[in-house]
């Protein structure tokens, strides 16, 4: 579902490469970690030491790249459509290889990688399962898929993914809504099984860094899910 329906803030839309390659400029210091690495962290079913290949689905700028680093992930290779977040990436020096393709679509080798990931990207696919077929076709027998998201009830209560371009000009990457029937049904098509899920709130620890957020607490805004590729 396009996320307009359900849009309270009315900002200009753009498009995913126009708005990542502006929003490239203060992504790092507007992105927190509460919203994905807290739930990559809270993980339980996977051994971030274990996988010899790592492919880290839009990769952006290098963040969960470097947080998979630390864990000693051997080797990472990274795809994303945005040169402007490939070069911020490619400074962090944790990457194999980094590629500019689109994550459904990334022409890199079949049953290839132990583990693949990708953050706070999905909002912006019409379409999950060209994704989910893609991690599937790239990634080995028995290999992991962790997505983690921006929760559909928080897009749901009217707060797209969005940037100022320029101070007090907010504007919206264009966004869509993918209920977690959704997520189940194309990752089911794509050979995969659920392991393990995680949901975050906004709760105090978002709340002192946007005291502004109160009217949303309680409110899930991510979720975290690691898929097992069966084969």
């Amino acid at each position: 579902m396009d996320h307009s329906i359900y849009d309270k803030r009315g900002y200009p839309v753009v498009d995913v490469r126009e708005g990542y390659g502006e929003w490239v400029r203060t992504y790092e210091q507007t992105v927190l970690d509460e919203m994905d690495v807290r739930l990559l962290e809270a993980l339980r079913t996977v051994d971030w030491a274990a996988p010899r290949l790592v492919l880290d689905l839009a990769c952006g700028t290098g963040r969960i790249g470097a947080w998979l680093k630390r864990r000693g992930s051997a080797a990472i290779d990274g795809v994303d459509i945005t040169p402007e977040m490939l070069e911020v990436g490619r400074g962090k020096d944790v990457y194999r290889a980094l590629h500019v393709a689109d994550v459904a679509r990334t022409g890199l080798p079949a049953e290839t990688y132990d583990l693949c990931v990708q953050s706070l990207a999905d909002e912006h696919l019409a379409d999950l399962r060209p994704l989910y077929l893609e991690a599937a076709r790239v990634t080995r027998r028995g290999g992991l898929f962790v997505i983690v998201g921006f929760h559909p009830q928080f897009l749901m209560a009217g707060v797209p993914t969005h940037f100022d371009r320029a101070p007090g000009e907010p504007v919206t990457i264009r966004s869509y809504v993918h209920l977690f029937s959704d997520h189940v049904k194309a990752a089911h098509a794509a050979g995969w099984s659920l392991r393990e899920m995680e949901e975050g709130l906004v709760d105090e620890a978002w709340l002192r860094k946007k005291p502004r957020w109160e009217a949303y607490r309680g409110v899930p805004i991510s979720f975290a899910m690691v898929w097992r590729a069966d084969g």
